[in-house]
């Protein structure tokens, strides 16, 4: 199979990390978690008193986006070492603006050319979204998320996989939930006509059945 990019839209809650955990591993892409990738900055011990990192530290941590142009920046540069590496990759939660999509289009249609890259909309009701993330859990230690309402233990304390401590993520609180959302429909949104505009395909998959069923359709249209 070529070397692939994959792009998942979606709101909060929508599911985008588990879907590209899964495309991941089928077809062995490396998962470009924007919200992993900026928290691995911007808490790194050895940088804390850069002020550039102080600022969008700041921002990150009150679930407002942060600014752009250094967010372009260093998407830019991962980007370009995953794909020399010989990786496939996916996104989820990237680009998040008009600004990143102007700039990281290019790179992906360089990388690995327009025809290999595949943009699909995880489409969640809000409601059903902030029900979702009242109850999500995850694994302190492999960072996965427990899906609560498939398991059959009230009140789960520890991960299924590894045994490590389960918590609730510091996004998922319904105050930065809402910051988050709305951030959502008014900067990220307006990329999917962006991409639109750029002559892509943007495949909406309804996102609220079980994950496996979601990701079979998107498999589906990938290998099609």
């Amino acid at each position: 199979m070529k070397k692939i990019a994959v792009i998942l839209f979606g709101s909060p809650g929508s599911g985008k990390g588990m879907q590209a955990d899964l495309l991941a591993d089928k077809y062995t892409l490396i998962h470009f978690d924007s919200g992993k990738v900026l928290r691995s900055i911007l808490h790194d011990p050895a940088a804390q008193k850069d002020p550039v990192l102080k600022r969008e530290l700041a921002l990150n941590s009150t679930g407002i986006l942060n600014t752009p142009s250094w967010v372009l920046g260093m998407f830019k540069k991962r980007t370009r070492a995953i794909s020399g590496s010989g990786f496939g990759i996916v996104y989820s939660g990237s680009p998040r603006t008009i600004y990143e999509g102007e700039g990281l289009m290019p790179v992906l249609e360089k990388e690995y050319g327009k025809r290999n890259i595949f943009v699909f909309h995880l489409d969640v009701p809000l409601a059903a979204a902030a029900a979702r993330n009242k109850v999500r859990l995850v694994c302190t230690t492999c960072r996965r998320p427990l899906l609560v309402q498939y398991y059959p233990v009230k009140n789960p304390k520890h991960c299924p996989v590894c045994g490590g401590v389960l918590k609730r993520r510091i996004d998922d609180d319904p105050e930065k939930f809402r910051i988050r959302s709305k951030e959502y429909s008014t900067r990220t949104k307006p990329v999917m006509a962006l991409l639109k505009k750029r002559g892509y395909r943007i495949v909406k998959v309804d996102g609220t059945p079980a994950p496996y069923l979601v990701f079979q359709k998107i498999a589906k249209i990938i290998e099609a």
